[in-house]
């Protein structure tokens, strides 16, 4: 594979492993200086009445993302007090096994708000600054081709406005872990360390805090800054004080573990290339997560999701400044107003009026989201796995507009 191809090759995983991005910024590349901004002012719009048949659009998006090729979709949804949980397709396409509403599934970039949350109640807690550099903190990574550690700060990280280069873009890693060498190298080690220095093969994309650019360099440096600053895994951290507090009983931490727990659904990719008529597709299912670290390695299900969304926007994980702080965005693309990023989460408002928060994930074979409305009294997760086909964003629109 040539180097152009590589760079196109994994352009476009990186977009799959940022479907946060990909998903609900619908189309709209990263672009000019940001600056910090609360979310634009407006009204949602009341949600769909709820009773029999409030969740028939959502069904129905799941439906068509398995028309359109996924091979099997998993949502839940609650609003106000009642949940739902919907289905579609096959958890495993050599037995004709369906999925069910209590799957597993590697949820991606969604570690990220995680992430974020931990960092954010180690400054409630006067352990760090935001505004610190991340050098002071990790003396010595971030250096070479342009990059300086001594003008990044750790909410530049959380923002993506550090221009640090995004590991994943690096062909010869996308070659091995996204492309032709991934059923060869599936089950390599990746330490953090190696993952940044990978992407300081590569010049900064722009200076820092001078616009917005999606890297999941700026995460695996976050979860770096947690072990720093607490002296143990970040994944630990996430398991004291968020899985363990609000009984996350699905939500794990994997860390080098290639196996999924059960239940779950098979994962498939076609590894870059598009599906062929026979159906062309790679069993993903296992994989050493170490290639994504603190960017997106954990596994959950709809329900946790949900309720770890719910407690973070109810205001029950950080205090009110440190709520401000994880809710002040920045702009993402002046062609896309309704969407803004903040710190590990995503704010968008959608067409039929109603404003959410949430994140989406893509790794080998899964594509998720999750979305809450900022009083956190509706709520939506869901998973595809496959990561060729099947439109994740269209099942969130559903759920918060219905038919409207």
């Amino acid at each position: 594979m040539t180097a152009t191809t590589a760079r196109r090759l994994t352009a476009r995983r990186a977009a799959a492993a940022a479907l946060a991005v990909a998903a609900l910024i619908t189309g709209a590349a990263p672009a000019a200086a940001a600056a910090p901004a609360p979310p634009p002012a407006g009204t949602a719009a009341a949600p769909p009445a709820a009773g029999p048949g409030a969740h028939r659009a959502t069904q129905e998006a799941l439906d068509a993302a398995v028309a359109a090729g996924a091979p099997g979709a998993v949502a839940g949804a609650v609003r106000g007090h009642r949940a739902w949980r919907g289905t579609a397709g096959a958890a495993d396409l050599d037995t004709g096994k369906p999925r069910t509403p209590r799957d597993r599934f590697r949820v991606g970039s969604i570690t990220k708000t995680f992430v974020a949350t931990v960092l954010l109640q180690l400054e409630a807690e006067g352990r760090i600054d935001l505004d610190e550099s991340v050098g002071s903190r990790l003396p010595g990574l971030v250096e070479g081709n342009g990059h300086d550690g001594s003008q990044v700060t750790i909410r530049q990280l959380l923002n993506h406005t550090s221009g640090i280069a995004d590991y994943t873009a690096d062909p010869d890693f996308g070659e091995r872990v996204f492309g032709s060498g991934f059923p060869e190298h599936r089950y390599d080690t990746w330490t953090p360390r190696s993952l940044v220095r990978t992407a300081m093969k590569h010049a900064p994309d722009f200076p820092p805090g001078t616009a917005w650019g999606y890297s999941n360099t700026n995460y695996v440096l976050a979860g770096l800054v947690i072990e720093e600053v607490t002296g143990r895994p970040y994944g630990r951290e996430i398991e004291r004080r968020i899985l363990r507090p609000l009984h996350l009983r699905a939500t794990s931490v994997p860390g080098t573990s290639a196996a999924m727990p059960r239940p779950s659904a098979r994962a498939y990719s076609t590894l870059g290339g598009a599906p062929s008529p026979d159906r062309d597709l790679h069993d993903v299912t296992e994989l050493n997560p170490s290639i994504a670290h603190a960017a997106g390695e954990m596994i959950s299900d709809t329900r946790d999701l949900q309720r770890f969304y719910r407690a973070l926007f109810s205001g029950r994980l950080l205090p009110e400044a440190q709520m401000a702080a994880l809710t002040d965005t920045v702009e993402v693309s002046p062609q896309a107003p309704e969407v803004r990023y903040g710190l590990g989460v995503m704010w968008r408002r959608l067409d039929c009026g109603t404003e959410i928060w949430g994140h989406g994930g893509g790794i080998h074979g899964s594509l998720s989201q999750v979305a809450v409305t900022e009083e956190a009294t509706h709520s939506v997760a869901l998973n595809l796995n496959g990561d060729f086909a099947g439109d994740t964003a269209a099942v969130v629109r559903a759920e918060f507009c219905g038919g409207r």
